[in-house]
């Protein structure tokens, strides 16, 4: 598992909210002075809450082969612009959203599901051309076992509630670090 420093979580905090400003002036952000720790490539989420905690944007993937800054960079940008779900993030809206970023470990793939920690893993399922992903603190958020989370999950992707339970579907397991501006104080 991947740890940082509080600076380092700062420093992505900083590059998300700054992707997010430079966009409105139709510019791109280019990230400067990157700390040393995050010389590394990972798959992340970014995701906006507005001051009610209500979720306002939230894009990510999990691609190993972009160094985590310039990750934090583009899904910034795609959360508060592009997320299909959402209406774009308004400029005079941006000083009330809170920012939060999962730093994503590589998945895993689920053998067994007794292996899945609710709070600790996140979960990728695939059948086909059908695929959904929630982080490991949605299951917490709503109060789920494992097979809650399994088939709210199988729903994300599309897939009948249940769908876990069959042969064919693939379940992938990964795990995140977790901050937000709010609780490292920068809001």
């Amino acid at each position: 598992m991947i740890s940082l420093s509080e600076e380092s979580r700062k420093y992505l905090l900083g590059v998300a909210r700054r992707s997010i400003e430079y966009k409105f002036c139709k510019k791109l952000f280019e990230p400067k002075d990157i700390p040393h720790e995050l010389n590394f490539q990972s798959g992340c989420f970014v995701s906006l809450h507005d001051k009610n905690k209500n979720l306002k944007g939230c894009i990510g993937n999990f691609r190993n082969d972009i160094n985590i800054v310039f990750n934090v960079r583009d899904m910034a940008i795609e959360a508060a612009f592009n997320d299909p779900r959402f209406t774009s993030i308004r400029q005079d809206e941006l000083e009330n959203i809170n920012i939060e970023i999962s730093v994503l470990t590589p998945m895993q793939q689920v053998k067994d599901i007794e292996e899945i920690v609710v709070g600790k893993d996140g979960l990728y399922v695939v059948k086909g051309f059908f695929s959904g992903v929630l982080l490991p603190q949605v299951a917490v958020q709503h109060g789920w076992n494992k097979y809650e989370f399994l088939s709210y999950t199988c729903m994300k992707a599309g897939l009948p509630f249940d769908e876990w339970k069959k042969t064919d579907v693939n379940i992938y397991k990964f795990q995140a670090i977790i901050f937000d501006e709010v609780s490292l104080g920068l809001k």
